[in-house]
């Protein structure tokens, strides 16, 4: 999958949580105007970097007007040779801003661990660079989910639709190579639905989520992860309180 692939992003990314009768009802009306991707349906693995304070996913969860993440991920469980890509996510005034390097995964690793120098080095390694040196991140929690992926046609070459299912998240073995297992993120059998699109929705898409009752929601897979998992494991001067995901 880390073949021909785009390295930047940049686009606006709506959240939904639906039901199993909603995604149902949303897949058959989106079959219309869209196809599945050329991946189909794949395994997402997420490994996230923070501070040992989980500095910036508190950050994040206050909503600020800016907020970055950095993450290695992979489609898939990869061997050390495999490629992955070390993801720097930026969002500004609901705008969603990625930047991705393609590595060799012990590469990747030996890199986020300050141990070698990325070649050749471009303009997004060193957007990394400057992450790494300003908040000194360690691997964290391993996060990884179910995806199914649709793509638009036409016109709408640009418009994604995805649903995962799934998500699962750990604190030990944080390494890609360990395998895709984790407990589950939430309770319950809700789909995780994202349209991510350059710009305004076609008139189609957003008569469906009416008809459907499917509403926009704020939901961050690590961010949920910290407050419901994470944070109780920390010491109480390290925390903040946080009532809502960004």
């Amino acid at each position: 999958m880390a073949q021909n692939v785009q390295c930047c992003f940049q686009r606006y990314e709506k959240k939904y949580l639906l039901t199993p009768a909603q995604y149902q009802r949303i897949r058959g009306g989106l079959a219309a105007h869209m196809e599945e991707d050329s991946y189909g349906r794949y395994t997402i693995c997420n490994i996230y970097y923070d501070t040992p304070d989980f500095q910036l996913i508190r950050a994040s969860l206050e909503k600020p007007v800016y907020k970055e993440k950095l993450r290695l991920r992979s489609y898939g469980v990869p061997g050390k040779q495999d490629q992955v890509f070390v993801e720097l996510k930026k969002k500004y005034k609901g705008v969603v801003y990625k930047r991705r390097a393609v590595m060799e995964t012990q590469q990747a690793i030996d890199y986020l661990d300050g141990c070698l120098w990325p070649q050749p080095e471009g303009q997004i390694c060193r957007e990394i660079d400057w992450f790494l040196e300003l908040y000194r991140p360690q691997p964290q929690v391993y996060i990884a989910y179910d995806r199914e992926a649709m793509a638009g046609v036409a016109a709408e070459r640009e418009l994604r639709v995805t649903f995962d299912t799934n998500l699962r998240w750990r604190d030990t073995e944080l390494d890609l190579q360990a395998g895709d297992y984790g407990a589950p993120i939430l309770a319950g059998d809700n789909i995780l639905m994202e349209i991510k699109i350059p710009g305004a929705a076609p008139v189609w898409l957003s008569h469906l989520l009416s008809e459907n009752g499917v509403f926009a929601t704020s939901f961050s897979k690590y961010g949920t992860c910290y407050r419901e998992h994470l944070m109780s494991r920390i010491p109480q001067n390290m925390r903040k309180a946080v009532k809502s995901c960004a």
